[in-house]
């Protein structure tokens, strides 16, 4: 990440950052995805239809500059315990003028606020500054092949708002649109109403009670499914399984809907990145066992999506040539393997087929550990988890570095996970929360 200065007195860019220059009203705290894989909507900020609370679109909190996003990543990682503006002018290489100017700005906005007094080893005590997690939301949709779920998430990317429910998705686009745009007023009402209820409990100080729209603000809408998928237009591709969706630009289709930002990609990739945003590190692979088959791709900290961004269709490399057909056309996909032995209720068999893809895949990319996650690896997760890392381990006995074997476990489940059941709609959010903290990995 790139940590220059290299700005205007106060600390902005001249090109306004990686998300471009400042949108209406000159705010400087966030941003919405309004390059490749975004859509700000037609007609700027809207109501997301029935939400209460009248959450608003995303450009009304356009960031200024990639050194505000710096900014405001330090004050996300530092928790409620704060960090002081000589810290953060240390840690982004800003001059402590700048960081001044920032923080006046964020709090302005109420973006950050004051979070008490630290002794100092000289002069007067350092005033300690936090991110309002509430200053903002995202909502993650994970668009099932059988069921749609969806989150709401603070600025911190934790859950204040979920719902969940069967779905369709061979009802036609107008029957699947209708559900998420429904579902996505449901669950921001909720969300707000609930975090209201918490700050009457609180008894907030006044200066919070004091920014009453900050649980409006709606950064917009990741919605992640099954691939393949452009994520950088938004347009789906032949969803295995369901090809009638071919070709249809879901992202602009429910922008017009929701009047808010909307940034579609594949559920594999979502997922992964809700793990790398909570923690993982290096270059590992996410593989998702649901209703069908994929893997989301980290090399070195980053998702990989691939030059047209279709990497991870995992399920559909052949292991059996003439083996079974798959419904992508092919056969002897290692998807229509698994499947076919879970159907059976061979869990041993389908964690064995798992684990040779798995393999090859460690092969190819020599990647530091495997995570398993889906809904179908969830309900039993022990014979996966033990199947797959056998195969791995046999494949480094062959090799003559049986130390050196791929590890394998559980994703870690949970909002500070993104690898248990919300995990994939969780990632999704982090889709619009990434660029408001600098993250060019999303």
């Amino acid at each position: 990440m790139d940590r220059t200065n290299g700005g205007t007195a106060d600390g902005r860019s001249g090109t306004g950052g990686p998300n471009g220059p400042s949108g209406p009203g000159g705010s400087s705290g966030l941003s919405s995805p309004s390059g490749p894989g975004g859509s700000s909507g037609p007609g700027g900020a809207r109501r997301v239809s029935g939400a209460t609370g009248g959450a608003v679109g995303a450009n009304l909190l356009a960031v200024r500059s990639h050194n505000a996003a710096l900014v405001l990543d330090l004050l996300r990682t530092a928790g409620p315990d704060g960090i002081s503006r000589l810290e953060l002018a240390e840690r982004t290489g800003l001059t402590p003028q700048a960081v001044s100017k920032i923080t006046a700005r964020l709090r302005e906005e109420g973006l950050a606020a004051e979070a008490g007094r630290r002794a100092s080893t000289g002069g007067k005590p350092r005033t300690v500054l936090r991110l309002v997690p509430a200053a903002a939301h995202a909502v993650g949709v994970h668009l099932d092949r059988d069921e749609l779920r969806i989150v709401l998430t603070d600025l911190d990317g934790s859950v204040v708002g979920e719902r969940r429910g069967p779905l369709d998705l061979g009802a036609g686009a107008q029957a699947v649109l209708g559900a998420v745009e429904r579902g996505v007023a449901e669950t921001v009402g909720q969300g707000q109403g609930r975090e209201r209820q918490q700050d009457q409990d609180r008894q907030q100080d006044q200066e919070r009670k004091q920014e009453p729209e900050q649980v409006s603000r709606l950064l917009g809408v990741g919605v992640a499914l099954p691939g393949p998928l452009d994520h950088t237009r938004g347009v789906l591709h032949r969803v295995t399984g369901f090809p009638e969706w071919d070709g249809f630009p879901l992202r602009d289709a429910l922008a017009r809907r929701l009047g808010v930002p909307v940034v579609v990609d594949k559920d594999t990739n979502a997922a992964a990145l809700g793990l790398a945003v909570a923690g993982e590190r290096g270059s590992f692979a996410y593989l998702h066992l649901g209703t069908g088959l994929g893997a989301g791709l980290v090399i070195d900290g980053r998702v990989h999506r691939g030059a047209r961004t279709g990497a991870g269709e995992f399920g559909h490399q052949v292991v059996q040539l003439d083996g079974p057909p798959c419904p992508c056309g092919d056969r002897g996909c290692v998807e229509a393997l698994c499947l076919a032995a879970i159907d059976r209720g061979d869990v041993a068999e389908a964690a064995r087929v798992l684990g040779t893809a798995a393999a090859n895949l460690a092969g190819l990319l020599d990647i530091d550990q495997v995570l398993l996650g889906g809904r179908t690896i969830t309900a039993t997760p022990d014979p996966f988890v033990a199947g797959v890392a056998a195969v791995l381990a046999a494949r480094a006995t062959r090799e003559g570095s049986p130390d050196l074997a791929v590890p394998v476990r559980l994703a870690p489940g949970g909002s500070g996970g993104s690898g248990g059941p919300a995990g994939v709609a969780e990632g999704a959010a982090h889709l619009l929360l990434g660029p408001v903290f600098g993250r060019t990995d999303v």
